[in-house]
């Protein structure tokens, strides 16, 4: 988890693989279930990329990002206005939410200007 709140950005399974066995001894299965078992506790959250690469991150605070379709780039969002929903949905139902996501998908300005 640590290795994990030290990334700057989501981080896909294998990198942190590559990052922890250079301090001990893992496989790469082990560290997918101790992932899986940190997104169940609500402390990990993770995003499926265009490619199909899934990326996980600390849940510190919401990651929404825009994601061109065309080069695949991602841009982190700053902003979040779903915290009055997510408070409201919470507290009128029985449902604790660890987190969110948001992905818009469209194309960055580059691609767009050349028409795709």
């Amino acid at each position: 988890m640590q290795i994990l709140q030290q990334q700057s950005e989501p981080t896909s399974a294998q990198a942190l693989y590559k990052l922890i066995k250079k301090h001990q001894r893992i496989g790469l299965a082990t560290v997918y279930r101790a992932l899986d078992a940190l997104k169940r506790m609500g402390k990990v959250q993770h995003r499926v990329t265009l490619t199909g690469e899934t990326l996980y991150n600390a849940v510190e605070q919401d990651h929404h990002f825009m994601t061109c379709l065309d080069c695949g780039q991602s841009f982190p969002l700053n902003i979040c206005s779903l915290k009055g929903l997510e408070f409201s949905l919470q507290h009128f139902s029985s449902f604790t939410i660890y987190y969110h996501t948001l992905d818009f998908f469209g194309l960055c300005e580059p691609r767009s200007v050349q028409g795709g």
